[in-house]
């Protein structure tokens, strides 16, 4: 018996006239970790153009850059001084336009992350705020605010930062004089742009043409339900012990604000001048039933689906972070976008290695020991179910490997705001540079063996060249993925996922055309069931696996999918 889901938009939709980011596999690239081309131990541009055959091997379709602009790199690049210009640490523009070009040319297209909700303090623009003062057309192109108090000595209202501690900051007048506040949700080096002032629309407009004139296929947005503050800046609410009372399932009151939904409505227009089928993607943490106002025909194209990240092994839990997006995203006619690992979360081939129930904080700390062997089992069996689904599926550098989190960072080299303003761990153990070659210094991330954050050696039997070419490797596990996905119109939204019922406990099925996926969420070797149509699946052919197949069973905390004869 199977139970579908809904089907996303029309069946037999033609692929010739599906825009390509409705399927697409985009691969993430976080440039301080991915490749170091002039040996300084931090990745750049020139490093990421000589690994793209790495991407193109892959079968990826995308690569998505992470902040690469100039940036005091307070926060990895998501503090942008001059959005329009290459950090001198990552190369220069014509270092990005060779990067774009080369990608272009093997058939990969290229999203550009864009943060709109704050800048550097480094910026040019901010700087004019500081000197201008109070009331002055500068100082409105942020959000500034009197405060609280008899003499402005309180911030002017109760919010608290993402990186802990309050999210305001009061600043010293140009005459030495105790002055204004001003907003950073984020780190103190991040103040947010003011969303009211139609000179930040403008900024922003220019922004976006820049690079869709230099070649790019789209945008990722940083903080996409983050830019409009509720108006007046109300107090939030706060619990007994004094901290912001957020229920469960909810934002902090200075997100998802409808105003934002106007910001896209004015960048799609842009967008959709452009040849190529231009695209963005957001990164919004908002309550999922406000999904569907985010994506559209004339809003955003795509939204990231945390849900499915968040997804604890198991199969109604799995189920759920599948059929709940479908259906959400089957009401505005969107693609659903699936993601298991990025640059802000830990691992997932680290997360699954703990208990399901496991409460992880920010970043892993050196006395979590997760099952590493379990962990990497269970993440490579997520993969499968991920690639199999429809919609477009985004990676995040060295998952292909099979990389871990890494926990062993001396503190004195962490860089993460949280771990500095908290003494959190932090996100600096997903970011790690990456293992190219196994026999080479720094695993052949620099020619020089520098490292900006110290590589673990368990980094060098996951080496690329390490894997490349090995039967059952994790990097060849995924190229096999893709093709296949690929192959049988995996990505495409044209038939409905149908769930397979009454199966063994701990057991996840589900039918995409003529390929049958299995999950083996249970610690126990599974005979393989009949499926639709009564058809016996032990005689199916195999496709790919995560595990060693056995005839006829499926290992524990492992994938498979089948093609039946």
């Amino acid at each position: 018996m199977t139970a579908q889901s809904p089907a996303q938009h029309a069946p037999g939709a033609d692929a010739a006239t599906t825009p390509w980011w409705r399927d697409a596999v985009v691969y993430q690239v976080y440039p301080r970790s991915f490749a170091d081309a002039d040996g300084d131990g931090m990745g750049d541009l020139p490093g990421i153009t000589a690994h793209l055959p790495h991407l193109r091997d892959l079968g990826v379709d995308a690569l998505w850059l992470s902040p690469f602009f100039t940036s005091p790199q307070r926060d990895g690049g998501y503090d942008v001084a001059d959005y329009c210009d290459v950090d001198p640490r990552f190369g220069s523009l014509a270092d990005a336009d060779e990067l774009i070009a080369s990608a272009h040319a093997m058939g990969l297209k290229v999203i550009v992350d864009i943060v709109p909700n704050h800048s550097s303090s480094e910026h040019e623009l901010f700087q004019q705020a500081l000197a201008a003062g109070p009331g002055s057309p500068e100082r409105d192109m942020y959000v500034f605010a009197d405060g609280r108090g008899e003499h402005g000595e309180l911030p002017p209202n109760n919010w608290t930062s993402i990186f802990h501690g309050e999210a305001w900051t009061r600043i010293t007048e140009a005459d030495g004089t105790p002055g204004q506040w001003y907003l950073h949700i984020f780190d103190t080096s991040q103040p947010d742009w003011n969303w009211q002032n139609p000179r930040v629309h403008a900024l922003f407009r220019d922004v976006l043409r820049f690079w869709l004139d230099r070649g790019a296929d789209g945008f990722r947005v940083d903080v996409a339900h983050g830019m409009v503050k509720p108006e007046g800046l109300p107090d939030a609410a706060v619990n007994a012990e004094g901290l912001l009372d957020i229920p469960e399932g909810e934002v902090p009151i200075y997100f998802d604000n409808d105003g934002v939904l106007e910001i896209y409505r004015e960048w799609r227009p842009i967008l959709d001048s452009y040849e190529g089928e231009r695209m963005m993607v957001l990164e919004a943490w908002i309550p999922e039933h406000r999904l569907p106002l985010y994506i559209g025909p004339e809003e955003a194209h795509q939204s990231f689906n945390f849900g499915f990240l968040q997804a604890t092994w198991g199969v109604e839990t799995m189920r759920a972070a599948i059929e709940k997006p479908l259906a959400l995203a089957d009401a505005v006619g969107a693609p659903t976008t699936w993601v298991l690992s990025n640059h802000d979360v830990i691992r997932h081939a680290t997360r699954y290695g703990f208990p399901p129930g496991y409460r992880f904080g920010e970043g892993l700390g050196r006395a979590e020991t997760p099952d590493a062997a379990l962990g990497l089992a269970r993440a490579r069996a997520a993969t499968l179910l991920m690639l199999s689904l429809p919609g477009a599926a985004y990676l995040y550098q060295g998952e292909e490997l099979g990389l871990p989190e890494v926990a062993e960072i001396p503190d004195a080299l962490r860089e993460d705001p949280a771990h500095l303003r908290a003494g959190v761990p932090g996100r600096d153990g997903c970011r790690v540079p990456l293992p190219w070659r196994a026999d080479a210094p720094a695993y052949g991330f620099s020619p020089t063996g520098e490292s900006w954050l110290p590589q673990p050696e368990e980094f060098g039997a996951l080496a690329a060249d390490a894997q490349e070419g090995v039967p059952g490797s994790t990097l060849e596990m995924y190229r096999a993925a893709i093709a296949l996905r690929r192959e049988h119109g995996l990505g495409r939204p044209d038939a409905p996922v149908e769930f397979l019922e009454d199966l063994p406990e701990g057991l996840l099925g589900l039918v995409r055309g003529e390929v049958v996926v299995l999950v083996n969420t249970s610690e126990q070797e599974l005979p393989l069931p009949a499926g639709p149509d009564g058809l016996d699946l032990a005689d199916a052919e195999v496709l790919v696996g995560s595990a060693e197949p056995v005839p006829g069973r499926l290992p524990a905390d492992a994938a498979v999918w089948l093609r039946r004869r």
